[in-house]
């Protein structure tokens, strides 16, 4: 559904307004200077897309405002004339105006007649979680165009990071109420912002792994402090075409600005691979992205792979490591393990000029593939370092395990740790089953 203009015609439409409205109202941010967290959002929409103009806006009762820009003058607002974001809201696929000048919908919009001269328009609503559309990732350009399903795929992506944003900020300010009234109930502002870090952590994870085909998927996280947001993070999507990518990373730091780098990161791992077939091509969009902005300080480590099915059995996968520990291959056999990608490459944003490290392997059936964060290999158990020569001896005696039997007992291993890691820990294993059985993934 394309709106024609943005006053409700229904009892119907006027709630499901007022709602909307309601739910712009509890993020607070109208009223506010441009988030600056967002405009790293733009300029990355503006670089996937190949546009001159991208914004990041939200629509209230009476204006758009433009809470990011990139490419042109700086605006805060403007009326609700509908063709562009009024009307982009309006529905819930992304929403695309090819020739704006000769588009009815567009023909007489002030952006179009006047400055910046818009000819060609694409947006994806900034949907929550509870299903109301906010505002809209939008870019721009002055001449008329087309635009392809993977590119409003990436402006969906965009639109996530958005809400995750948002989300983000709220947790802070509702922490920050919080704080004020912990001088007169101390214990439950704590069980609180236990509950509110558990949350968002859970947004910064996926809710559970996908159905690979002939493979076998397991993955775990555990909290080092149930107070602490840290950046540990693993994916794995469906590229089309056979494909699939997966990966598993850890973002330097703690708290809000972790999270927020976490999730700017999954979403540009996942925007990338849409365009790049080369791993260590996708982990230097994400370098780009993370030095784009000189207000973000962290950087991260990260394994990122795709593999594809082959005639014969098994799984052909490229790996690419940015400054992160080798995963393990296990197997075929008792007490095989393997490093893969030991030459780990650089960290992701720390460098214009990094370079990753790539490999490939072929994982063949009854072999397994372990990713993993340090926060395993760089804890103490009985005041012993584990390390990554624990970790592989571990393995090895688990060689045949497949992918839910290891991530179970790595799982038991680590909650019998004391004292316990001091960091978070992310695990995920891939698992390629002998013919004639299979496995179901497990979060």
């Amino acid at each position: 559904m394309v709106v024609a203009d943005h006053a409700p015609h229904t009892d119907d439409d006027a709630r499901i307004e007022r709602a909307r409205l309601a739910a712009l109202a509890r993020y607070d941010v109208l009223d506010d200077e441009p988030v600056g967290s967002l405009d790293r959002v733009a300029r990355l929409a503006a670089r996937l897309l190949d546009a001159p103009i991208a914004t990041v806006t939200l629509v209230d009762d009476e204006r758009i405002w433009f809470k990011a820009g990139h490419g042109s003058r700086r605006l805060t607002h403007t009326g609700r004339e509908p063709g562009l974001a009024a009307s982009a809201i309006g529905q819930d696929e992304p929403y695309v105006v090819r020739d704006a000048l000769n588009d009815p919908r567009t023909a007489r919009h002030p952006l179009v007649t006047g400055e910046p001269g818009v000819r060609f328009y694409a947006a994806a609503p900034i949907t929550t979680l509870d299903g109301y559309r906010l505002g809209t990732v939008d870019v721009y350009d002055t001449r008329p165009r087309d635009i392809g399903a993977r590119d409003l795929e990436a402006l969906s992506d965009l639109a996530g990071v958005v809400i995750d944003e948002l989300e983000l900020r709220l947790s802070a300010l509702t922490t920050v109420r919080a704080e004020r009234s912990r001088r007169q109930a101390s214990d439950r502002t704590r069980e609180t912002m236990e509950g509110f870090a558990a949350t968002l952590q859970r947004t910064l994870l996926p809710p559970s792994l996908p159905k690979v085909p002939g493979l076998e998927l397991a993955c775990h996280y555990h909290a080092a402090s149930p107070q602490n947001v840290t950046g540990d993070f693993y994916d794995v999507f469906f590229l089309g075409d056979g494909r699939w990518a997966f990966f598993l990373g850890d973002v330097s730091g703690h708290g809000a600005s972790a999270a927020s780098v976490t999730s700017l990161t999954r979403y540009t791992l996942r925007a990338a691979a849409l365009h790049h077939t080369d791993p260590a091509a996708a982990l230097a969009e994400l370098n780009t992205a993370l030095l784009i902005d000189p207000h973000v300080r962290q950087q991260c480590t990260v394994l990122f792979g795709q593999l594809r099915t082959t005639p014969e059995d098994g799984f052909d996968v490229t790996l690419a490591a940015g400054g992160h520990p080798p995963a393990l291959k296990l197997g075929p056999g008792p007490g095989v393990v393997e490093p893969i990608c030991p030459d780990g490459g650089m960290l992701a944003g720390a460098f214009p000029d990094a370079e990753f490290a790539t490999c490939r392997t072929h994982l063949r059936p009854g072999q397994t593939l372990l990713l993993y964060t340090d926060g395993l290999t760089e804890a103490r158990p009985g005041g012993k370092f584990f390390g990554e020569d624990g970790l592989a001896d571990f393995c090895a005696d688990r060689s045949e395990a497949g992918a839910v039997r290891l991530i179970g007992e790595l799982t038991s291993l680590i909650g019998g740790f004391r004292p316990p890691p001091a960091d978070d820990v992310a695990l995920l294993a891939l698992h390629a089953p002998h013919a004639g059985t299979s496995g179901a993934p497990a979060t």
